[in-house]
């Protein structure tokens, strides 16, 4: 069998992260972040034009046709460049709520009673429920962000509303039990873009960054810091890209367990790569800590995965 990625696939990647880099580069990221605003609506209908929500849905629907592991490509690049948004769950309502397959309508998602990630800019919200999802615009958002009241988010780049009230009717979806496990999949794919991008970051300061007259990359600390940095993503990536093919819910479990830990500690590391620099705001690193924080308490919770993985072995 070959596991490799086909010609199309790195194809797809290549340019989601040309396009990424383009649109949503280092300098546009931090200008972003000091300007403190939400989500950028001109970036969001570019990705839509690309086909980024829009990828698994059929040719006939105005869709790419491709399927789950080509949108945890996406993903993946997505959690590289610390693109802000509620990216999956439009991703999933694609299709099934009007203008989300384009680019035009921003979906968050409540899950479970957490906070809502940037329901201020959503105009719809996915309701995800014990085996449904729901899909609530219109009027009856409107009474959600009037129940809502925002809480401090750990991650500068993410809102977060609390929901204090009854979620209204909305469209009920199909596969409500699929859409969870893809979307805690995707967010997996996100984990381990920002694992191999914490990485990336601490072998390159470690090349360029001089003590005693030698680049800090020669001293075996710092080798095996990035060493086992590099062990967790590429552990990471193989649990994520098997999930990718099989769809499995126990093998979705133990990727997002996988990647979520990668991304975490990547970045603790990296962290301590960077030194005394690295705790400044100046550097990105613990943007990608706080962003990994945060995406570790989504869409399937350490406890739930661990749960999910023990209901498998009985």
């Amino acid at each position: 069998m070959d596991f490799q990625l086909s010609d199309d696939q790195r194809a797809l990647r290549a340019g989601v992260r040309e396009l990424l880099a383009g649109r949503f580069g280092r300098d546009r990221m931090r200008a972003a972040l000091d300007n403190g605003t939400g989500i950028d609506r001109a970036l969001w209908r570019e990705l839509g034009e690309a086909g980024f929500f829009a990828l698994r849905l059929p040719e006939t629907e105005g869709g790419v046709g491709l399927g789950l592991p080509e949108s945890v490509l996406l993903f993946e690049e997505a959690g590289r460049s610390l693109l802000p948004g509620p990216l999956i769950a439009t991703h999933l309502a694609a299709g099934a709520v009007k203008g989300a397959a384009e680019g035009e309508t921003v979906i968050a998602v409540l899950d479970a009673g957490q906070p809502v990630g940037h329901l201020g800019d959503a105009d719809g919200l996915l309701v995800l429920g014990p085996g449904e999802a729901r899909a609530v615009t219109g009027g009856a958002l409107r009474d959600v962000v009037r129940e809502a009241v925002p809480v401090r988010s750990l991650d500068p780049f993410t809102s977060l509303w609390r929901v204090t009230g009854p979620v209204g009717p909305g469209e009920l979806l199909a596969g409500g039990a699929r859409l969870r496990d893809e979307g805690a999949l995707l967010a997996a794919a996100e984990q381990l873009g920002s694992a191999a991008r914490t990485t990336e970051m601490a072998v390159q300061h470690a090349g360029e960054r001089e003590q005693f007259g030698s680049p800090i990359g020669s001293f075996q600390a710092v080798k095996h810091l990035c060493a086992g940095m590099l062990v967790r993503a590429e552990l990471a990536r193989s649990a994520v890209y098997a999930a990718a093919v099989t769809a499995d819910r126990a093998e979705i479990a133990g990727a997002k367990l996988l990647a979520d830990d990668a991304a975490v500690r990547n970045a603790r590391d990296c962290l301590q790569v960077h030194g005394g620099m690295g705790f400044t705001w100046e550097a990105d690193v613990h943007l990608h800590l706080k962003r990994a924080w945060l995406r570790s308490g989504q869409w399937l919770t350490a406890a739930a995965a661990e749960e999910a993985l023990a209901a498998d072995l009985c």
